[in-house]
């Protein structure tokens, strides 16, 4: 798949896997505060050209949901990179969580933590991954 091949044309599994990403870095300091279920849901329409809005939206959260419920965060993030399977969607899908986490304005220490073991999952490099928050945070 090229990497200038717009994101909403991808198939289903790295649609949800980008979805899935963005959803763990809602959850990561364990609230989902309206700034940032606003940005989640804004982001997930914008990307998928509202291929992904509505129930259809809904009933992905739900299967997210499920997932994370019955494997661990280390085991879901193997299987998200996986999926994801290139470098430039791995990098694509961290701004998208360092977006997320940001959109309310505050960065946890556990957003911050969630954020480089997304990064660490997606074989992104520490250094980058920390020169992508401030660059995405100061954006």
């Amino acid at each position: 798949m090229s990497a200038d091949k717009p994101i909403a044309s991808f198939d289903e599994p790295k649609l949800e896997a980008l979805v899935e990403i963005m959803f763990h870095a809602a959850q990561a300091d364990g609230e989902f505060s309206d700034e940032e279920r606003t940005e989640f849901k804004r982001n997930v329409e914008s990307l998928t050209d509202s291929r992904l809005e509505g129930a259809a939206l809904d009933t992905l959260i739900a299967k997210i949901e499920g997932l994370v419920g019955t494997h661990t965060r280390e085991e879901r993030l193997a299987s998200l990179a996986s999926a994801l399977g290139s470098p430039h969607l791995c990098v694509i899908a961290l701004e998208l969580a360092i977006r997320v986490v940001a959109a309310d304005g505050i960065l946890r220490t556990s957003e911050r933590e969630l954020l480089f073991d997304i990064a660490e999952a997606l074989r992104i490099d520490r250094d980058k991954a920390a020169d992508l928050v401030v660059s995405v945070t100061r954006g």
